[in-house]
């Protein structure tokens, strides 16, 4: 028996998410995330990126940006919630994990941007780009991946 697998629809188009590059007080990925929190409790993702987010914290992008502040993402969950711009959050967030340095933060934005890019998670945006019926070097990162499936690029 063959089986065909269709491409995944492509855009996804999530009014409101915006782009993993942009950025709050500096720091790349963000604001995304707090995004995804308010989008999530409105009932505006999909649903297979909601059913993702309890678990997907873990070893994504949400769980390593929560490791990076030294916050669980349980507590920012809860503290989006609350209210507050995306500014007075991140100061919640240095306030109650940790504020790191400027290098510190050159050195995640650098990570981060280039995450899919030669290193381990290269596999996983290949797959990804398939997913979506694109040739493997159609990108060369995740955050590049990100904008392309969501038409932002």
């Amino acid at each position: 028996m063959i089986v065909y697998l269709m491409p995944k629809p492509y855009p996804t188009i999530i009014p409101g998410l915006r782009s993993p590059y942009d950025q709050v007080g500096g720091i790349v990925y963000f604001g995304r995330m707090l995004d995804k929190i308010r989008l999530n409790a409105e009932g505006k993702l999909p649903e297979e990126w909601a059913s993702m987010l309890g678990t997907a914290h873990t070893g994504g992008f949400d769980g390593r940006c929560c490791s990076f502040l030294h916050i669980s993402y349980e507590e920012i969950v809860s503290e989006t919630l609350k209210g507050g711009t995306d500014e007075e959050l991140l100061t919640w967030a240095f306030e109650n994990g940790r504020k790191p340095t400027a290098e510190e933060i050159e050195i995640w934005n650098a990570f981060m941007s280039k995450r899919g890019w030669k290193d381990a998670a290269s596999g996983r945006l290949k797959e990804r780009l398939k997913e979506i019926g694109l040739e493997p070097d159609t990108v060369d990162t995740m955050f590049d991946f990100l904008d392309l499936d969501e038409g932002q690029r």
